[in-house]
């Protein structure tokens, strides 16, 4: 089971059980001080059991239950901001025998002072029990606010995946003027895997070659990736696109992930925008953002754009209404060929976790040597020159570490790549 500011997720029946689901949601009870709770779940099988244990424990802790049935996280996030709590029931990208929880707490997910009071034991007492009722949403409604209407009617074919995004994606696209195509709409039958960003998406790249653009969700709702002439594009290219559109309403306070590509932040600099960098993960990108009232930004490696005006996490559906805006405008091939011109690649490397700091350590003293600067901000980093880079971070849930790079030259990100995995293997022999 994973425990993190991201989530608890686990394999349903095996590490994450309904006693698990009762102490945690036992234990969160304590930290709404609404006493009101949004709860929703994407398509996952085991979704309904967690959704009904989750709200019976917070029900008997005098918590009312406001339900969304099966929808996306952006909008149980969306939501959370009326109520003042949420729970998401879902794992994300991960596959379907998982399951997990998202905790909301005033529209944001949980920090780290938080976590603790979720997954150590506690007794709640109750006052009350809460009262439970079906809800609705303006999300669409509030999305299309922030787009507006598109007036060239592009073609656009959208890739569900199966997941909580149907009767919300596509119903956005039509609402702002696009006109749409649906893929893997059902669970059943579902022709690729729950994650986006590592399925090939074949049925979306055939589908969409002569269409505008093709988009492909997670179970969620909250990833989004991007095809476009019958290529997929990478996460990077995302996030990207969404702040280039971000920059044309105004904005131009943003927050990055240390593993966002250069290219999204030169971009932003050149439109006369700022940047400043967050260590890898949504929520330490959005807790940046509220510590420094950054307009916009997110994660690269997982196409997470971010519009806290909007929402306090990854938003997969806006972002792809906010890129339909762009077809067929001069800036949207200006940003799609800038992005493409930057070659992102994130591999890893099996290392037992008991020996991760000292690995990195074993590194940071190597970086310092070789490279002019260092950032040791998450993990360990190394600019090579303006457009290349290394990062070399551990995994909290994993015994791995993890290897990101990125260059305007594809051979040379795969030797930056290829080198760093062979140093950190080096390291590891070294030490243990």
């Amino acid at each position: 089971m994973k425990k993190t500011i991201s989530g608890i997720r686990g394999i349903f029946g095996e590490d994450l059980n309904l006693k698990d689901v009762l102490e945690f949601c036992n234990n969160f009870s304590s930290l709404i001080e609404s006493k009101k709770c949004v709860i929703g779940k994407d398509t996952r099988p085991s979704g309904q059991m967690i959704k009904e244990t989750a709200s019976a424990v917070l029900l008997k802790n005098g918590i009312d239950i406001f339900d969304l049935q099966t929808a996306p996280t952006p909008v149980i996030f969306r939501e959370s901001r009326n109520y003042g709590a949420g729970i998401v029931i879902s794992s994300s990208h991960n596959p379907l025998e998982w399951n997990g929880m998202k905790f909301i707490i005033d529209g944001r997910g949980i920090n780290e002072q938080e976590l603790p009071k979720i997954i150590e034991h506690q007794d709640i007492v109750k006052t009350k029990i809460g009262i439970e009722t079906e809800i609705s949403t303006s999300y669409i409604e509030d999305a299309k606010k922030i787009i507006g209407n598109i007036e060239n009617n592009p073609e656009i074919v959208v890739d569900i995946g199966g997941g909580a995004a149907k009767g919300f994606a596509p119903e956005l696209l039509k609402e702002i003027g696009c006109s749409v195509e649906i893929l893997n709409e059902d669970l059943s039958g579902c022709t690729r895997g729950p994650d986006p960003t590592s399925d090939n998406l074949s049925d979306l790249i055939s589908s969409s070659n002569k269409k505008d653009i093709g988009f492909a969700f997670d179970l969620d709702g909250d990833r989004l990736v991007v095809v476009r002439n019958g290529e997929k594009q990478t996460p990077d290219v995302t996030l990207g696109l969404g702040v280039a559109k971000s920059l044309e309403l105004g904005y131009k306070k943003f927050v990055l992930s240390i593993d966002t590509s250069v290219s999204v932040e030169k971009f932003i600099k050149e439109k006369g925008g700022t940047v400043q960098r967050s260590k890898v993960g949504e929520a330490n990108v959005i807790d940046l953002m509220l510590k420094n009232n950054a307009q916009a930004g997110g994660e690269g490696s997982s196409g997470g754009f971010i519009l806290p005006e909007f929402n306090y996490c990854r938003e997969g559906i806006l972002t792809s209404g906010l890129i339909a805006s762009m077809l067929g405008t001069t800036e949207f091939n200006e940003v799609l060929n800038y992005m493409e011109s930057y070659h992102q690649i994130r591999d890893k490397t099996k290392i037992n976790s008991d020996f991760h700091d000292k690995v990195i350590n074993e590194i940071k003293s190597k970086f310092s040597k070789e490279y002019s600067e260092i950032i040791s901000l998450d993990g360990i980093k190394g600019i090579i020159d303006e457009d290349s880079w290394v990062l070399i971070r551990k995994s909290n849930t994993e015994d791995i570490i993890r290897v990101s790079a990125e260059s305007n030259n594809v051979e040379k990100c795969r030797k930056i790549v290829k080198d760093a995995i062979e140093l950190v293997n080096q390291s590891y022999e070294k030490i243990r």
